[in-house]
């Protein structure tokens, strides 16, 4: 009885805990940052001295700050402001303004006043300063607010007159960067910013002056015109003892040049007058002779950019003598006429009857500065290789725009090519290739650029064959001191060859008739007797390059050619057609009929409308289980491999589409009929194949989009698409041997969702669209059912319409050196390293620094892949960039072949199962992909290089 009633109240006291653990509300916890403004006000009271203070101050400052907090932050700021005595307290307290005002979502025009009061107290000048740097940095956070702007303009006006010439500085700067464009500086003024500023040039501290040139720089930026009274303030600050005032000068005098180039300025000690840009093309000129080289390297490049001064003005600089002492001569008309007005003529009776009148002081009456002549002659004999490289670069620009002015510099240019540091050389070789088409080479200039072939730079020597093919030449004995010094550079440097031979294909094409004498000389014929025949691996016989590129424009030069010539010509043909042009030779067949090959634009056109024609033709197509459709698909295909062979300039887009298409066969061909109504003991056969082919069009995804330039976003969520069936069908043949899940598939297709919302409206009919109206269904049912579900909506899905952008480019690389070709081993020892150098050309590839790779592959299995330096990639041309690298290999002891290829970063990592899969075991039946490495792409064609790694010695 006793132990029944103890049951009965346990059971009554739990009822009642439950009921009221039930009823007993729940409890909110509020999380909450600490106070910013709190701690810091805190700290400062905490502070025992100035120093302790101070300290926190640096700790604070180094710690982010939350938008909302940083106005109270401001106040305790302030508050220790007023209260500090300490210098360089305040002076940490005002940067901190500053730095606290660019907050991210802070907007600063609440701590306006503040700061502005601040001012009216401070006695310190740095920190004045300071403060007015802070206003600064507000003012430029507000750029909307014209009346904080004005405010701020008013409290620079006011200070000014300061003693320190920090405070000016920063006044100065203030209004450069504040200053309003059009109104009126303040109430009481009607004087503009403009002239406010320009009565600090003459400053007695340098630093203001620079200040105020800077100021007046800013205020052009900002887009206001300066006025051209300036530019009399300006000439005089060119002769300052400070470099950077004369060098703020020079900028200042360059913008006026290019705001009134055709003003009338009076030439001092004279009558006579001069356009504006003339004059300060005079006194820039000047600056290349100037004490400091930071100033005469700026003199030089701007002289570059003053492309409308006066013919006889530039070509004065070229010449150091004085023309006439620099004075405008007068026209034959002009002294008949002051003779006729005089009434008389010289008899010759009297001495010195016919000798000026006026006696002239040669060094006041000058229409140019005498250090303005030669002043290019100046800055390329400088002692400082950066001025020697500015003159030479801002000659090529006045140079390319006067092909007079382009002939006369050639000399001087051309001397460049001995210069003693490489950076000159190589800019001086760039420079004459941008203004070949306005010169000629004479013979003994053509024997100072040859000489340059001994260089043991490679990217000198690769440099001149780039100006070779491009300059025009005049007598054919340049051309035979050319081919003779190319072969001494190949014996030399072997490793020039595609360089050298590239060079020679232009110089036979650029100058036909001066080639023609030369053909029998050089290719050894004569008109009666039979010349022996050369050797196939007779290097010399790559110079025919020049001769038959030449008889492309000489139809009377195959005449001379001999029998065994055309032999080599077809060899040639066909083992360097890239070098050796297609020719019409008497008697004899035209070679590979590519005489109909026409690469005019009318082609071009063609090409295109049929490339367009392809892709409606094949949108015709209704689902991927449309009866006929692999075969059309295989057509396409076909076509347009060969419309990219046949015309480069479509060859990326037609690539492009047909790698597109090639997806949409595989899954076509994975979906047919037959292999989803097949036995289970069958379905692990022919999984394979499906598995394989699903595979593939992940990966060609994968090039698709990161292969292709001038890709649009339509062409991006087509791409995109294309991998979520290849997704969706690797799905499902995981679900047929294996439970998965769609969990990651789903979220690929809300990713897509959000990343494409743009583009929806062009995928009607297409899996995706069915997916998204599945959504909700697929989110809910059974992983069976959302596999079913997934079957059906592929199967049934229709193939996308892909519409081409304009200009579309395959990332390209070719691997020159090394070719693969040798027999001969590379011996090193076994756990030391052996240098291989590579050569490889990349086009169309962007930013190969960051994105190309060199992967190694080693008999065994291994790979290594090695990044280049950013330093190993050149560019040669637009979208052409030229890697030169060392890869360092190392292995035990085995004989054996290293493959190696460039491969192309790409991200997202391509992924390395199929969504859904568990375990390691997941990837069984795929097959082996030698070569592939997890986040790249192979994009050019595999090396072989044997290796003979040998056991150390003990």
């Amino acid at each position: 009885m006793a132990a029944h009633l103890k049951k009965r109240v346990y059971e009554e006291f739990s009822k009642v805990v439950q009921v009221t653990h039930e009823e007993a509300p729940a409890k909110k916890l509020r999380l909450s940052k600490p106070s910013k403004s709190a701690a810091l006000h805190v700290d400062l009271c905490k502070a025992s001295s100035s120093t302790d203070a101070l300290q926190y101050l640096l700790t604070f400052s180094r710690k982010p700050v939350e938008a909302e907090s940083v106005e109270g932050v401001v106040r305790i700021l302030l508050e220790h402001y007023y209260k500090e005595t300490d210098s360089s307290v305040r002076l940490k307290i005002a940067s901190l303004l500053g730095l606290l005002s660019k907050t991210p979502g802070f907007s600063p025009d609440c701590i306006v006043d503040d700061a502005i009061n601040t001012l009216s107290s401070e006695k310190s000048h740095q920190v004045l300063a300071q403060l007015l740097d802070s206003l600064l940095v507000i003012g430029s956070q507000l750029p909307e607010s014209p009346a904080v702007r004005l405010r701020l303009i008013e409290v620079a006006y006011k200070n000014l007159s300061d003693s320190s010439f920090g405070v000016r500085t920063k006044c100065l700067q203030l209004l450069g960067c504040l200053g309003l464009l059009e109104a009126p500086l303040g109430k009481d003024t009607m004087r503009d910013v403009q002239s406010i500023i320009s009565d600090y040039f003459g400053d007695q501290d340098p630093r203001v002056r620079t200040a105020a040139l800077k100021a007046m720089l800013q205020l052009h930026e900002r887009g206001m015109k300066i006025h051209q009274i300036i530019y009399d303030q300006a000439c005089r600050l060119l002769s300052d003892d400070y470099e950077q005032v004369r060098s703020a000068a020079v900028q200042m005098v360059w913008v006026l040049s290019q705001l009134y180039p055709e003003s009338i300025v009076p030439i001092p000690s004279s009558n006579e007058e001069i356009r504006l840009v003339d004059d300060a093309f005079g006194k820039i000129s000047h600056m290349v002779s100037d004490g400091s080289w930071m100033v005469r390297v700026q003199a030089a490049k701007t002289l570059g950019s003053m492309l409308q001064v006066s013919p006889h003005f530039l070509e004065q600089t070229l010449d150091k003598k004085l023309m006439s002492d620099l004075r405008r001569k007068r026209t034959a008309h002009e002294r008949a006429k002051e003779l006729f007005a005089s009434g008389e003529f010289s008899s010759g009776r009297k001495w010195a009857d016919d000798a000026p009148k006026e006696k002239l002081d040669t060094n006041t009456v000058n229409l140019i500065a005498s250090g303005a002549c030669g002043a290019f002659v100046h800055g390329l004999e400088d002692e400082m290789f950066e001025v020697r490289n500015a003159a030479v670069e801002a000659l090529c620009q006045l140079a390319r725009s006067s092909p007079s002015f382009a002939e006369k510099c050639l000399d001087f240019l051309v001397d460049m090519f001995n210069d003693e540091i490489e950076e000159v050389r190589l800019q001086s070789i760039h420079v004459l290739r941008q203004i070949s088409t306005h010169i000629t080479l004479r013979e003994d200039q053509l024997d100072t650029v040859l000489a340059v072939l001994e260089d043991s730079s490679r990217d000198i020597r690769e440099a001149l064959h780039e100006l070779l093919c491009f300059t025009n030449v005049s007598t054919k004995e340049c051309i035979q001191l050319a081919l003779l010094e190319l072969l001494k550079n190949l014996n030399k440097y072997p490793t020039d060859r595609s360089s050298v031979w590239k060079c020679l294909k232009f110089l036979g094409s650029r100058h036909p008739t001066l080639v023609l004498p030369l053909v029998p000389e050089l290719l050894s014929t004569h008109p009666y007797f039979d010349t022996p025949e050369p050797d196939m691996d007779d290097p010399t016989l790559r110079f025919w390059f020049w001769s038959l590129n030449a008889a492309t424009s000489c139809p009377t030069m195959p005449a001379l050619f001999s029998d065994h010539t055309f032999r080599h010509y077809a060899y040639l043909r066909d083992s360097l057609s890239h070098l050796v042009p297609p020719l019409r030779l008497p008697g004899r067949k035209q070679v590979y009929g590519l005489d109909s090959v026409d690469c005019g634009s009318g082609s071009v056109e063609s090409a295109q409308l049929f490339l367009q024609q392809s892709l409606n033709r094949v949108s015709t197509i209704q689902n991927l289980e449309a009866a006929g459709a692999p075969e059309l698909l295989d057509l396409t295909i076909r076509d347009l491999q060969r419309l990219g062979e046949l015309q480069t300039e479509l060859a990326g887009a037609a690539d492009f589409c047909a790698t597109f298409l090639r997806c949409q066969l595989l899954l076509m061909k994975a979906l047919q009929e037959k292999l989803w109504n097949i036995s289970v003991p069958l379905i692990l056969k022919q999984n394979i194949t499906v598995t394989a082919a699903a595979q593939q069009v992940l990966d060609e995804s994968y090039k698709l989009e990161f292969l292709y330039s001038g890709l649009e976003n339509r062409q991006v969520a087509t791409i995109h698409h294309v991998r979520l069936q290849a997704k969706a069908l690797q799905l499902i043949l995981a679900a047929r041997t294996r439970h998965g899940s769609c969990e990651k598939f789903l979220q690929d297709v809300e990713s897509f969702q959000r990343l494409f919302l743009t583009e929806l409206p062009h995928l009607q009919d297409s899996f995706v669209e069915k997916l998204l109206e599945l959504l909700p269904r697929l989110s809910s049912c059974k992983p069976v059912e959302q596999v079913k579900i997934l079957q059906t909506t592929l199967r049934q899905s229709g193939l996308l319409q892909l519409r081409l952008p304009e200009q579309i480019h395959r990332a390209t690389a070719t691997i020159i050196e090394p070719t693969g070709e040798s027999d001969n081993p590379l011996r090193f020892t076994s756990g030391l390293v052996v240098a291989l150098d590579i050569d490889a050309t990349l086009e169309h590839v962007q930013d190969p620094q960051n994105s190309v790779k060199v992967q190694v592959l080693y008999p065994d299995g291994q790979s290594h892949v090695i990044h280049p330096k950013p330093a190993d990639f050149r560019k040669p041309g637009p979208n052409r960039h030229r890697l030169i690298t060392q890869v360092y290999l190392s292995h035990t002891a085995w004989t054996g072949e290293a493959c190696f290829h460039l491969a192309a970063s790409c991200w997202p990592t391509a992924p390395p199962a199929p969504p859904g899969w568990d375990g390691p075991d997941a990837m069984d039946g795929l097959p082996a992909c030698r070569g592939t490495v997890e986040g790249t792409i192979p994009f050019s064609k595999h090396v072989k290089v044997f290796i003979m790694p040998k056991p150390a010695r003990r």
